[in-house]
Formats: structure tokens, sequence, C-alpha cells
């Protein structure tokens, strides 16, 4: 199939290829007072969606104080463009999950990352979060939300503070923007490959209990997969 050649009348074919002639087009237009800004749109796209970024907050400990502060006037996380915390998974562009999760309060975080459009992310606020900090030993503490969600920063402290909440916020918006808007991305694939590797994990779990159970009741000894 033959690509038809674009027509300006100002410009010849070859000329969108020559970048000089491009700026110097620029340089004319805004020596005329025009205002005109070159660029990609896939730059200017990941360049406003890392600018707004509209937190779902998912606080349940010490940490979810500390996130507070960053509303107020003191640190004003409003310079960020992630003052709009959102009560709606819906409306968010990523979930920042801080404090303890218990393997009861799990199925409930799942079920708001899986509302949340796409593209989404997830930060890992806290010792508690990211490895279960000081209850890591506890029967009923999930040791780390990595388990459960694929998660693209995390922020280690006791609670982390404010600073740390804003270079953690940085880093998210540095890999948004290293990232392509309009395909390239394989985010998705990713995500798929994380969750079949989470359900392989949990059938094997349950073949090793069934496995355990039967040996059990039969005396005989466990053969290791």
């Amino acid at each position: 199939m033959e690509m038809k050649m674009p027509k300006i009348k100002s410009m010849k074919p070859e000329d969108f290829k020559n970048n000089e002639y491009i700026q110097k087009l620029v340089d004319e237009l805004n020596g005329s007072g025009a205002n005109i800004v070159v660029g990609k749109l896939n730059e200017l796209m990941q360049w406003g969606h890392a600018n707004s970024l509209w937190p779902l907050c998912f606080g349940t400990s010490c940490c979810a104080i500390e996130f507070m502060c960053l509303g107020a006037a003191r640190y004003d996380m409003a310079r960020f463009g992630a003052e709009v915390a959102r009560n709606s998974p819906r409306q968010a562009d990523y979930i920042m999950c801080m404090g303890t999760i218990t393997y009861r309060m799990a199925p409930a975080l799942l079920r708001l990352y899986e509302q949340m459009a796409e593209p989404k992310y997830v930060i890992a606020c806290g010792a508690c979060t990211v490895s279960g900090g000081p209850f890591r030993k506890s029967y009923c503490v999930v040791k780390g939300i990595d388990q459960i969600l694929p998660v693209d920063v995390y922020m280690p402290g006791c609670p982390p503070r404010p600073e740390a909440m804003f270079y953690g916020l940085m880093q998210l918006q540095r890999k948004i923007k290293a990232t392509k808007f309009f395909g390239g991305d394989n985010r998705k694939e990713k995500r798929e490959k994380f969750f079949e590797a989470k359900a392989a994990e949990e059938k094997d779990a349950a073949m090793r209990e069934q496995q355990l159970k039967l040996a059990k009741e039969s005396k005989e000894p466990v053969v290791e997969f």
C-alpha cells in the first residue's frame, strides 16, 4: 500500500524530515507573534498525565497520618498536581497503600485495584505495606502487598516522612514519562504475567496441602514436587 505524501503549500514533502527547516519555520512564526511549540504528541500526553496524578488513598495505619500532611500548606502536594484525592477507584490514576494489610483486608484492596481504569499504578508506602513491618511474623498480616498487587514504587520508612512521599511520587512521575502513551507499553502484559504466576503459586500450594492431607491420612511419606 502506497502512503500518501502530506501537502502543505509552504513545505515540500522531503522537508518534513528536515529538523533545521522545521525550526526555521517555527522561528519565523514566533517572530511574527504566533506562539508555536513543536514536540511529540506522546510526550505531551505523558507530561500531562505525570503532572495530574489523582490518588486513591488506602490508609490503614500511621502512614496515612503522614500523608495528610501533604495536603496542608507546609508541604502542599498541589504543586505536583496530586492533591485531588478521590473516593472512587474509577476516578483515580494510582492507589497509594499506606499501612498494615491483613489477609482479611487483601480481597477488598484487590477489588479496588481491579476497578481502577487503565493506566493504573500502585505505590507501597511504609514498612508495613512493603514487607509487613514489625508485624511480619504475624499470622494475619500480608508480607508485602507485592504478593497480591504489582507494585510500581516502594516507599520505605516507619512511617516515611512527607518528603519521602514526595520523592516516591516524583519517581512515579519519572516512570510515567519514560513509558509510551500510544503503544509500546508492556505494563498490561507484565500485570497479566504477575497474576498468572500468582494463580500458579496458589494452585501449587493447594496441591501441596492436599498431598499433605492425604499423606497424613495414609501415613505415607510425602513426595516432593
